[in-house]
């Protein structure tokens, strides 16, 4: 699958958001898009395999800048480039049925349990160093006075998706991906709350998060 554009399961909602701006030209634009990923495909392999699992994200912040690319280029500015972008990250992470959405608010609500402290001292261990001097360095927090009670935030110390984009001169773009976690974390139940990150010039990207309280129901 990896290194094969078709094949991802993500492209389609490329093409959608595409189409739906860029109607007459979107078949052009994917076929540039793809050309792209292929040759930043070769930056981020490593990612395929990679022990560490935020590695994993290379994949798609490759096809992601790959579209950037294609956009710049054919001198669409940068607002309508981050419109697009938001557009088919927030289709792309959207719950498709009651079940999505129940799984991806399951993390927030095992913190603090016997199985999450498992699991999150296994990541650590696989998050904290990378073989690759391209991916991703990051610690995991479970303090509590650290995290708003939560017992779960992360720093990370070096960003692949920002080394990716410094690779391709894409700098300006990379902030992007920044707003993408955001959404992530509000389809995960969760606040997201962080002083800076690696993208806009701070030493680290601190993750911390807080619980959303459930709607009130009137009535």
């Amino acid at each position: 699958m990896y290194g094969l554009p078709a094949m991802q399961p993500y492209r389609k909602y490329f093409t959608r958001i595409l189409e739906a701006h860029y109607p007459r030209e979107a078949s052009k634009m994917i076929a540039e898009t793809d050309d792209h990923y292929n040759i930043i495909f070769k930056d981020i392999s490593f990612a395929v395999r990679s022990p560490n699992p935020i590695d994993r994200r290379l994949d798609f912040s490759a096809y992601f800048l790959a579209l950037i690319k294609t956009l710049s280029e054919r001198g669409i500015d940068f607002s309508q480039i981050r419109k697009s972008c938001l557009e088919i990250v927030t289709e792309y992470v959207r719950p498709k049925n009651k079940l999505q959405g129940y799984l991806k608010k399951l993390p927030a609500k095992l913190t603090n349990t016997w199985i999450a402290n498992k699991i999150i001292a296994r990541l650590n261990k696989r998050m904290s160093t990378n073989p690759h001097p391209d991916g991703f360095v990051a610690n995991i927090i479970t303090d509590k006075e650290q995290t708003f009670g939560l017992g779960y935030g992360f720093d990370i110390l070096e960003c692949g998706i920002c080394k990716l984009f410094a690779k391709h001169q894409m700098e300006e773009y990379v902030t992007l991906l920044c707003e993408v976690d955001e959404i992530t974390s509000g389809l995960a139940g969760l606040q997201l709350i962080r002083s800076g990150t690696i993208a806009r010039g701070a030493n680290c990207c601190d993750f911390r998060f807080k619980k959303e309280s459930p709607p009130v129901e009137i009535g």
